[in-house]
C-alpha cells in the first residue's frame, strides 16, 4: 500500500507523533493505521507524545572527559519534575547522553536526535529518548549539548548533582597534576560566578555599546545636576566595573579574594611553567531561561505513582 502524506497526516492526528515518525510506522505495518498505532505505542512514541506538552525546566546536566583529557562534552537533560531528575535512572540516562554527545560530529539537537544510539544498535538517539520517557512517565528533553576538543587540556566541574556544569578548555606546555587542579579550580569558578567571555578581548562592541546606553540613561536620572564630562566619566567607571564581573580572567577568584583569576593563574604558570592560557569555557544551569513549573514534593509523589 502505498503510504501517502493524507495517511500519514491521519496517524499523525490520531497519535500525535512526528510525521517522520508516523512514516516510518506506516511503511513497517503496509500503512495499516491501527497496527501502526501499535507499533508506535510499543516503541513508546505515542505515550511520549501524551507527554510533550508538558514543562519540562527541571533535570540535569552531565559530562563527559575522556581519559587523555582532549575530548569532552557537556549535555542538558530536562524533565518535569526534581524528584526524576535525582532519579537513578534518569541520572544514568543522561550519563549515557553525555556519552554520546562526546562521539558526534554535529552541534545540531536534532540531528543528534536522528543519530544511532550508541547504548544499544537499531535504535536512534530519539527513539532511546522516548523508550526513557514512556518508562519514567515523564516529559524528557534533551536540550542542549557541547563537544568541546583541545590540543592542550580540559578540566570539568559538576555542582549540586548536575544543577550546574562547566568545562574549561586551555592550552599549556605539559599536562600534569597542578595543571589539571588549576583547571578544575578554575571549572568551579565558572560555575559560582557564571562569567560571560573569557577576556575583555572578547566582549562584542555590540554589548559594550548597549551598556553604555543603558549606564548612560542611569547616571544621567540618578546625577541630573552633573555635567557631561562628569557623567562620561562616571559610566566608564561603571562598565568596567562590569566587565570585571562578566570576563572570567577579570574576576575576583572565589578561593583567594587578593587575586583576580588572571593573576592566579599567572602565579600557577610561574611555579609550573606550563604556560596555561584560558580559549573557551561552556557553562549550563539546569532550566536556566526556561518556565518552571511549582509543585511541591507530595504532589510530585502522587504524581508518580498516579500514572
Amino acid at each position: 500500500m502505498a503510504i501517502t502524506t493524507k495517511l500519514i497526516k491521519e496517524l499523525r492526528e490520531k497519535t500525535g507523533v512526528g510525521m517522520m515518525d508516523c512514516k516510518k510506522a506506516l511503511v513497517e505495518t503496509a500503512g495499516d493505521i491501527e497496527k501502526a498505532i501499535v507499533y508506535l505505542r510499543e516503541k513508546g512514541l505515542a505515550a511520549a507524545s501524551k507527554k510533550a506538552g508538558r514543562i519540562a525546566a527541571e533535570g540535569a546536566v552531565k559530562i563527559s572527559v575522556k581519559e587523555d583529557g582532549k575530548t569532552a562534552s557537556i549535555v542538558e537533560v530536562n524533565s518535569e519534575t526534581d524528584f526524576v531528575a535525582k532519579n537513578d535512572d534518569f541520572q544514568n540516562f543522561v550519563k549515557d547522553v553525555a556519552d554520546q554527545a562526546m562521539e558526534t560530529e554535529t552541534d545540531d539537537v536534532e540531528k543528534f536526535l536522528s543519530e544511532g544510539w550508541l547504548k544499544e544498535a537499531g535504535k536512534s538517539v530519539k527513539e532511546a529518548l522516548n523508550e526513557k520517557i514512556a518508562v519514567i512517565g515523564e516529559n524528557l528533553n534533551i536540550r542542549r549539548f557541547k563537544k568541546v576538543v583541545s590540543d592542550g587540556c580540559i578540566a570539568s566541574y559538576i555542582h549540586g548533582n548536575g544543577k550546574i556544569g562547566a568545562l574549561v578548555e586551555a592550552s599549556c606546555d605539559k599536562v600534569d597534576d597542578e595543571v589539571k587542579a588549576c583547571l578544575r579550580n578554575v571549572a568551579m569558578q565558572v560555575a559560582a560566578m557564571n562569567p560571560k567571555y573569557v577576556s575583555k578581548d572578547e566582549v562584542p562592541e555590540d554589548y559594550i555599546n548597549s551598556e553604555k546606553e543603558i549606564l548612560l540613561h542611569q547616571a544621567k536620572t540618578e546625577n541630573p545636576e552633573k555635567p557631561d564630562n562628569i557623567i562620561e566619566k562616571m559610566i566608564i567607571g561603571r562598565l568596567n566595573k562590569e566587565l570585571k564581573e562578566v570576563c572570567l580572567l577579570d574576576q575576583g577568584y572565589v578561593q583567594d579574594s587578593d587575586l583576580t583569576v588572571e593573576k592566579y593563574i599567572e602565579k600557577v604558570n610561574k611555579e609550573t611553567g606550563a604556560n596555561i592560557k584560558i580559549n573557551k569555557f561552556v557553562r549550563y544551569e539546569t532550566g536556566e531561561g526556561l518556565e518552571k513549573k511549582e509543585e511541591n514534593f507530595a504532589e510530585e509523589i502522587q504524581k508518580q505513582l498516579g500514572e
